[in-house]
């Protein structure tokens, strides 16, 4: 198969580059530290790094010459550094260095070498600190690619010593990363790979796979987050990885594309800038909120068409059989005991979703005493009781009592009223649809009645996920125990078991069972408020399990009725 983008997509993939590169071109005073304000110094010369990074790249990743705007910002990065007052900060501040080592890279890629610059960074390096104070991994990873481009000699570590500690290597569960892991990843891979020209040791349990299908989760999450300086991070990362025929690459480059704007700026995520560092200065503010991003989409169109990066076929992952039914057995049991000596108006989808979660599991004498009591205890309910949960609640617990032969009187009055009202309608709703098949499937209303009432069943509605993955991060750090459970349920029945997110997610919610079956952890003293939190977020999460083991389980079992 042929890895290569069609040549359309690479021309405006190298428009996008085009555009990028004289828009920082065109502010290029801005990342000149002796022109910046006091509270500014900073931030300018980490735009100056950053912008001199990108040019040295562009030499060493095409082989034709510097030209236009990408000589006019060497021309300015050259300048600023030639200065002493610029390169003899090394020497003042070494716990910098990489602030400045990473200009003179820039200038030696370029074939601008500086015998005096270079000294500075040497001895600054060989000066006991510098080089080794203590880094986290991927920072560390920063230092040895520097190093190396800058032809620096060191006694540290290698890069493949390195990458058996870094979060890339170890495993990490997508619902847990915080924008600030994504961006340890997405730079372990640039200096691992060295922006895609080699081929780096990987730890030997290194799944290169697993790292992709990392990536490609990823960027789901961001793209759906609208989030474009990580989507152009993670797209680096898959080119990095030589890959290129990735479905989620495309979606990534499409967003790109349709979030650059007119003059070239790509706009960076909220928060990216500190309000107070613009002072109202919109100019500014318009140019620090957007350069980071607007240099990485242009890292992105260059990695693409660059000849010198690495290609290969997208490598796949091993998918790991996913089981569920013991821990949905013991959720069920305790959740059927729990809720017994509970208020049955009140609990009833609990009941619900203990008979929906037995039948899944292929034993439903699990829920029969459950049932049994709440059917006699619901026996002269108010028809009130029944149309305030709603059909995908009642109808799932009228499933339950039909498999066990138990009558509700109540229940079965309010079913057939509610199937005669169906029966009435010249045309059903899209909204309906679940609870006209739940009808139908009770034997309450023909399949002939149904389709002539356009009813399309239930399984239109699940060809997408109703639940987004782009709120996961946030579910997994306010603990939303239910939201994440319904993320699973959704993308389950949608047919995305399988998928990274989904997986994670589930590894998550499993990790979350106490020994007595019950699922979370409310983090609170008073029994009734601990034992009620349990009851709901165990209802959701036993929900989604069954949903997953009727999916990827072993037990035969109907298909699913959609709750």
């Amino acid at each position: 198969m042929d890895t290569t983008q069609p040549g359309d997509g690479m021309s405006q993939r190298r428009a996008v580059e085009t555009r990028a590169v004289a828009w920082l071109a065109a502010r290029h005073q801005l990342i000149d530290p002796a022109e910046a304000a006091p509270d500014r110094v900073l931030f300018a010369r980490k735009a100056l790094i950053e912008t001199a990074f990108l040019v040295g790249l562009r030499a060493r990743l095409d082989p034709e010459p510097l030209d236009g705007d990408y000589a006019a910002l060497l021309d300015q990065v050259e300048a600023i550094t030639a200065r002493p007052s610029y390169r003899e900060l090394i020497a003042r501040d070494e716990a910098a260095l990489l602030l400045y080592a990473g200009t003179y890279a820039a200038l030696r890629l370029c074939g601008r070498e500086d015998p005096e610059f270079r000294h500075v960074i040497t001895q600054a390096a060989a000066g006991g600190y510098a080089a080794v104070f203590e880094r986290i991994p991927y920072r560390q990873l920063d230092l040895l690619h520097t190093l190396e481009l800058c032809g620096v000699y060191h006694t540290l570590p290698t890069v493949d010593d390195v990458l058996p500690f870094t979060l890339l290597c170890n495993g990490p569960n997508v619902a847990k990363l915080t924008d600030r892991d994504i961006y340890a990843i997405t730079h372990t891979i640039f200096y691992a790979t060295d922006f895609g020209l080699r081929e780096p040791r990987w730890p030997r349990d290194f799944d290169p796979g697993a790292a992709v299908e990392l990536l490609e989760a990823l960027l789901v999450l961001t793209l759906g987050q609208e989030n474009a300086d990580l989507v152009g991070e993670l797209l680096c990362c898959l080119l990095c990885l030589g890959v290129r025929d990735s479905q989620e690459a495309r979606r990534a480059w499409e967003f790109l594309a349709a979030a650059q704007e007119a003059d070239g700026r790509v706009n960076g995520p909220p928060g990216v800038v500190h309000p107070e560092l613009a002072h109202g200065d919109d100019a500014y503010g318009h140019w620090a909120t957007g350069y980071h991003t607007t240099i990485v989409a242009a890292l992105a169109a260059l990695l693409e068409r660059s000849p010198r990066v690495m290609r290969r076929h997208r490598p796949s992952a091993a998918k790991p059989h996913l089981t569920v039914e013991e821990p949905l057995r013991r959720a069920v049991l305790w959740l059927a005991d729990t809720t017994r000596r509970h208020d049955p108006v009140t609990y009833l989808p609990a009941a619900a979703a203990v008979a929906h979660a037995a039948e899944a599991l292929g034993e439903p004498e699990l829920a029969r005493p459950l049932l049994l009591d709440f059917s006699e205890r619901l026996a002269h309910a108010d028809v009130d009781v029944w149309q305030g949960h709603g059909m995908e609640v009642v109808g799932e617990f009228a499933f339950g009592l039909r498999t066990h032969e138990i009558t509700c009187a109540s229940l079965d009055a309010f079913l057939k009223s509610a199937a005669a009202a169906v029966e009435l309608l010249e045309e059903v709703p899209p909204q309906a649809a679940c609870n006209v098949q739940r009808l139908v499937d009770l034997g309450l209303i023909s399949p002939g009645c149904a389709a002539a009432l356009g009813n399309e069943g239930a399984d239109t509605l699940h060809s997408a996920p109703r639940t987004a993955a782009a709120g996961l991060p946030h579910a997994w750090k306010n603990y939303r125990l239910g939201h994440i459970a319904a993320l699973v349920r959704d993308w389950t029945r949608a047919g995305r078991a399988q998928h990274r997110i989904t997986r994670d997610a589930i590894a998550f919610l499993l990790a979350q069972q106490s020994p007595c079956g019950a699922f979370g952890h409310p983090a609170c003293d008073d029994p009734a408020t601990r034992e009620r939190t349990m009851l709901s977020w165990t209802q959701s999460i036993v929900t989604a399990l069954a949903a997953v083991h009727t999916t990827c389980g072993t037990v035969p079992t109907a298909p699913q009725p959609c709750l």
